[in-house]
């Protein structure tokens, strides 16, 4: 990381306390958390099926939690019963970690609108954030419109179509929707027009998804979670330090890594000014792309400029006591424990009972 002079030793950040309501969380008379359900099926690929298949575990673990904090918790698969059981059980409130339906995310949203729609409150991302953050072509024009630094790129619907040149090289290839790495394997960033044209055929082929054509940035990358715990929206960022180039040239969080427990590690983000600036640019690409709760944002900086760049969105990110969860991996680095997460969270709505 290139630090300038107002650079400071990464101890002397502050540790961050979120609010937590302890009298409040008593008031929950039932906890529902709310899963993907997942069938190979549903899926083009069998990498696509298995980035999704540990939300059931990550559901149960997140219950385990909130029975730990002394409340009654039932879980729900997001199936055609979901909202029938809700409807019965009349839970206090959703936990929503609900990525897909059907093997679709971009049917995710059916679960926000399904809630409102029975005045049942729930975690994360309503409708509108989830669309937003379910279509990289749509979150990076809003990114440009709040003037919000994302690379330069492309929009691919149809196979054979030309790659614009002007984007410059290299140049990474991702769909246009879908979380977890899925189709950015060690190959995904491209030298030449000629191979990413060969790429954005074969994806557009495999996935039957449009893709996002988009220029490369060489540079550490940078992991930011924004969580509002009702009093504010805190800002907690850890830098990837990866073990190796995936493709021999260049650092990235390929597929391939999420199978190698030593593929990067994270130490905090020294360098005060960049900090500072990522922090009020997060916040307001939290608001801006309509996140609620708590998201994840990938940037990363230049090494040539120090510009950070916000090269991908995710509402509703990972939630989970597992450590090796960007999110709960980086606000730990930062002094805050899952459980204080996970209560922060619960307490906000908490207060809203009478």
């Amino acid at each position: 990381m290139a630090n300038g002079n107002n650079s400071k030793s990464s101890t002397s950040q502050k540790k961050i306390k979120l609010a937590i309501d302890k009298d409040a969380l008593k008031k929950l008379s039932l906890v529902a958390v709310a899963y993907s359900h997942v069938e190979r099926e549903d899926f083009p690929t069998k990498e696509a099926y298995e980035a999704e298949i540990e939300v059931e575990q990550r559901a149960e673990e997140v219950a385990q939690k909130v029975g730990e904090l002394g409340l009654n918790v039932k879980l729900y698969p997001g199936d055609q019963y979901f909202l029938t059981n809700l409807l019965v059980d009349k839970p206090d409130v959703v936990i929503n970690l609900v990525d897909t339906l059907k093997g679709k995310d971009r049917l995710q949203t059916s679960v926000p609108a399904a809630l409102e729609l029975s005045s049942i409150p729930y975690t994360g991302s309503g409708m509108e954030g989830l669309i937003i953050g379910n279509n990289r072509n749509l979150t990076k024009r809003l990114l440009v419109a709040y003037d919000i630094p994302t690379p330069a790129f492309q929009f691919i619907r149809r196979v054979g179509s030309s790659i614009d040149t002007e984007l410059g090289l290299p140049l990474i290839i991702k769909l246009n929707e879908g979380g977890g790495s899925v189709g950015i394997d060690n190959k995904a960033v491209k030298e030449t027009i000629e191979s990413v044209q060969k790429r954005v055929d074969e994806m557009i082929t495999t996935y039957r998804l449009p893709v996002i054509v988009e220029r490369f940035i060489d540079g550490p990358e940078i992991t930011v979670v924004v969580f509002d715990d009702g009093t504010k929206k805190r800002v907690f960022m850890a830098e990837k330090v990866f073990r190796k180039k995936p493709d021999g040239k260049h650092f990235f969080t390929s597929l391939e890594s999420y199978d190698d427990l030593y593929a990067y590690k994270y130490k905090l983000v020294e360098d005060e000014a960049l900090r500072e600036k990522i922090k009020k640019l997060s916040i307001r690409a939290f608001n801006g792309l309509h996140h609620k709760d708590y998201a994840k944002f990938d940037v990363r900086v230049e090494d040539s400029t120090n510009t950070p760049y916000y090269t991908d969105s995710n509402p509703n990110t990972a939630f989970g006591p597992d450590t090796g969860l960007p999110m709960t991996e980086v606000m730990k680095m930062h002094g805050v424990a899952f459980e204080d997460t996970l209560a922060s969270l619960l307490s906000k709505y908490a207060k809203s009972i009478s």
